[in-house]
């Protein structure tokens, strides 16, 4: 299967669909090879556009969902993001493409998956430093960050991410049981937050650490 033409494709459909429309997000997609993040049995969906299996439980997302949530997030160069949820590694290195010499920080509950997910970013080249952890405490060693997204969905967005993002930075998340909706937070300098929604999603749930 030809993967590169396979991911222009894709792309430019998306384009099309107007699910990107950040230049930078544009590059990003059109580099990352998705391939390389799915099981080696589903490597000839990778450039479908919809969410696949890769094991614990866990999902690597539609590729219209990365392009929507990086074009929320709108990272700029050398930003530094903080990331609740690695899984298989695609969206941070989708992410890390889009901050060029910025850093992506990131939290996954499941070892295997962050274990996998580390060596998969460190073989590609990406600037992603994974931990195993509890997203919901997200990973203040390295705040504040420029901006932060979540890749499961909680009840609401945890405190402890939104504090750990600087004022003016964004939070984009997918939030509730059963009936989610994708949201984008933006702090203030006063500490407040302003809340947009855009539309129903679906994703796994995010779940605490039980270690």
């Amino acid at each position: 299967m030809d993967f590169a033409r396979a991911r222009r494709d894709l792309v430019d459909r998306l384009i099309e669909s107007g699910h990107v429309e950040r230049p930078a997000t544009e590059r990003a997609m059109r580099t990352v090879p998705r391939h390389e993040f799915v099981p080696a049995e589903r490597r000839e969906a990778a450039y479908r556009d919809r969410p696949l299996p890769i094991g614990e439980g866990q999902t690597i997302s539609a590729p219209h969902m990365v392009a929507t949530m990086t074009d929320l997030l709108a990272p700029d160069e050398g930003d530094r993001i903080l990331e609740i949820g690695t899984g298989c590694g695609y969206h941070a290195a989708v992410t890390s493409e889009a901050v060029g010499s910025g850093t992506v920080y990131s939290v996954e509950v499941e070892p295997d998956l962050a274990r996998q997910a580390s060596e998969r970013l460190d073989r590609l080249g990406y600037d992603v430093r994974v931990r195993v952890g509890d997203g919901f405490a997200g990973w203040p060693a390295h705040a504040p960050y420029d901006g932060a997204y979540l890749t499961c969905a909680p009840q609401s967005v945890p405190d402890a991410v939104v504090e750990q993002v600087r004022p003016g930075g964004r939070i984009v998340a997918p939030v509730g049981r059963g009936r989610q909706r994708l949201v984008r937070l933006t702090r203030r300098a006063d500490g407040r937050v302003d809340r947009e929604t855009h539309g129903a999603v679906r994703f796994v749930p995010m779940r605490e650490s039980s270690g």
